[in-house]
């Protein structure tokens, strides 16, 4: 008997002592209270220095934020920050620059290079839509029209492509109006597509400019 109770406690302590070895591979974010809830949407898992690291495959992105920006981004430019179309739209979520100017960014060149800037760029831009359409979001958003359900992460989806004026055009008309940008894709296509992700925690900021 205490020949098993001496092996029985060495196994015991031989993983104890394994365990202790391992940490967490990731640690929790701590913000503090202080930081602007659309900058806290800039960083995501795993880490919030490395921007860089957009392509992995996290199984769990889901509806979340972050499974929304993946998404658009890979519909717009296969999530390459220094992609520029035919058309010279520049970067990851494929900004004209007339679009730029309207949230404070005026150098281009500066704005390709910037990958935390494209991710600023693109939540300011959501910001921004989602003050233009605050009265359709809250109006529509749970509707069917011409066969979508309407979503507010959609309706910001759709104004990103075509911008705020498009998707007015595509409610008011109850999809009468086949908004669609210089390549065909239309406003219908985004409103099916990124509808019912996360964007509660964007804010609705009048005249959004990049900080």
């Amino acid at each position: 008997m205490i020949k098993k109770g001496i092996f029985y406690t060495s196994i015991l302590l031989t993983v104890a002592f394994i365990s202790s070895g391992f940490k967490p591979l990731f640690s929790p974010i701590d913000f503090g209270s202080n930081v602007d809830e659309n900058e806290k949407l800039l960083y995501v898992f795993p880490s919030q220095k490395d921007i860089a690291n957009f392509d992995i495959q996290i199984p769990f992105k889901g509806k979340y934020f972050i499974g929304y920006k993946d998404a658009i981004a890979h519909k717009e430019s296969q999530g390459k920050y220094k992609k520029i179309n035919t058309l010279g739209y520049l970067g990851k979520y494929q900004f004209g620059v007339s679009t730029l100017k309207s949230i404070g960014i005026h150098d281009s060149d500066a704005f390709l290079n910037n990958p935390k800037l494209q991710e600023k760029a693109f939540v300011t831009l959501l910001s921004k839509h989602k003050y233009d359409l605050r009265k359709y979001i809250n109006d529509f958003e749970g509707e069917v029209i011409d066969g979508v359900k309407i979503t507010e992460s959609g309706i910001l989806a759709a104004a990103h492509l075509g911008g705020s004026g498009s998707v007015k055009r595509f409610l008011n008309t109850r999809g009468e109006r086949k908004c669609r940008d210089e390549y065909g894709t239309s406003v219908k296509t985004y409103l099916k597509e990124f509808g019912g992700f996360d964007t509660r925690r964007i804010k609705a900021v009048k005249n959004a400019k990049v900080q």
